[in-house]
């Protein structure tokens, strides 16, 4: 996907990166569901507007911490998550709320602007 197919969905877009700590310099988790933390960001004009970090409760859960997780994006209005990996709970989840999902990894800043620029690969 090139810079102007990507352009509708990289402008007023709320996005979540599972996120190895709790600022907007971590690294994209391992893993969804069970991340500590979730960096949302909000990208206006190809610009990231505004950033803020969530702790992911659902990550000591017994059971089920992909359905809570999701459920948490659908809470804070979250239209595209990024992560590096995802349970099928979870995956299945987002599609319900018709929340995209791409794959990222590496520091969070590159992996958003790698998704403004059209880079990142959707995940099925």
């Amino acid at each position: 996907m090139n810079k102007r197919q990507n352009k509708n969905i990289s402008n007023g877009v709320k996005i979540a990166v599972s996120s190895t700590e709790k600022h907007f310099n971590g690294k994209v988790s391992d893993v969804f569901a069970r991340c500590p933390y979730f960096v949302i960001a909000e990208i206006e004009n190809e610009k990231i507007q505004i950033v803020e970090t969530i702790e992911n409760k659902s990550a000591n859960q017994l059971g089920q911490a992909g359905i809570s997780a999701a459920q948490l994006m659908a809470e804070k209005n979250v239209n595209t998550v990024i992560t590096k990996n995802m349970g099928p709970r979870a995956l299945d989840v987002l599609k319900q709320f018709n929340i995209a999902i791409y794959y990222g990894d590496g520091a969070i800043k590159e992996v958003l602007r790698e998704f403004i620029d059209g880079k990142l690969k959707k995940m099925n």
